[in-house]
């Protein structure tokens, strides 16, 4: 994995984020079939900024050396679940609440809301009894681990406030 510090001129203000890519050929790949947005003003006019080398002393590990989290992976459109979030420690980032507002808009328009009965229309999807496309609803925390346990794909998103406008 690498960690770039991006900056967007889409809008002609310079964004400045980051972002984590399995390698620099992966990053230009996304750059190229503009894939990479900036999650402030979803544009794509996206480039690597500058960024100082951490070179740690001999025999230490560098002051700020950070192990990347693993990639999500995919939200599975046939899989989309509505969780009940806990409330966080604080405030959530006003970059991170807009890709999840975005986040949500998209499974809004792609996916099919069908609420309680998430678990049961995603077992007659995974059983052939039913068509298979994006869902999203509600189920227990229980409910969802038996889906995983059947080998359905289910994936938890927090669920934000719409942006509005």
């Amino acid at each position: 994995m690498i960690h770039y510090d991006l900056r967007c001129m889409s809008t002609g203000e310079e964004h400045a984020f980051d972002g984590w890519y399995k390698d620099s050929a992966a990053f230009d790949a996304l750059v190229k079939a503009r894939l990479v947005e900036c999650p402030l003003c979803g544009g794509t006019d996206v480039s690597r900024a500058l960024m100082a080398p951490a070179i740690p002393k001999k025999g230490r590990p560098a002051r700020n050396a950070v192990v990347p989290a693993p990639a999500a992976a995919p939200v599975p459109a046939e899989a989309a679940a509505v969780p009940t979030v806990p409330a966080t420690a604080g405030p959530m980032p006003a970059q991170l609440r807009a890709m999840l507002q975005k986040l949500r808009t998209e499974v809004e328009r792609s996916c099919d809301y069908v609420g309680a009965d998430f678990a049961e229309e995603a077992r007659r999807m995974h059983r052939g009894e039913s068509d298979r496309r994006g869902i999203f609803g509600e189920t227990s925390d229980a409910e969802a681990e038996s889906l995983r346990d059947e080998g359905i794909e289910v994936a938890r998103i927090p669920w934000v406030p719409p942006a509005d406008g």
